[in-house]
């Protein structure tokens, strides 16, 4: 059976909504980390007790797959959207024109910017 684009594109779209979702709604470790890397002993194991709550075991339990769909997404789409020479005439020889390899807009193209700017730190 073959899934139609619009159901495809809807299921994409709703397994990113439910990683987001489910992201948005654990606790945030950043700080948390930092003090715990201090505790790894020499059998590098942290000897804590944690408060999780429903939401953060239910981020946890899907949070390696869901990285590595996402890293595996953002890399294929790195590939695609990348710069190539845009051909024509430019009065500067040192800054060729540049298109997107799959677009064709100018460089950088907007898929690009957009996973630029979600992945700035």
């Amino acid at each position: 059976m073959r899934i139609s684009p619009e159901r495809q594109r809807s299921r994409i779209r709703e397994r990113l909504e439910t990683i987001h979702a489910r992201s948005e709604k654990s606790t945030p470790w950043r700080g948390t980390v930092r003090f715990l890397l201090r505790l790894v002993n020499r059998d590098g194991i942290v000897p804590v007790r944690a408060r999780l709550t429903r939401e953060d075991l239910l981020f946890l339990a899907e949070a390696r797959e869901d990285v590595a769909a996402l890293s595996e997404m953002a890399l294929r789409v790195l590939c695609l959207h990348r710069p190539r020479q845009g051909g024509g005439l430019t009065s500067d020889p040192d800054a060729p024109l540049r298109r997107c390899h799959t677009c064709m807009v100018s460089w950088p193209c907007a898929t690009y910017r957009a996973l630029s700017e979600s992945l700035r730190s």
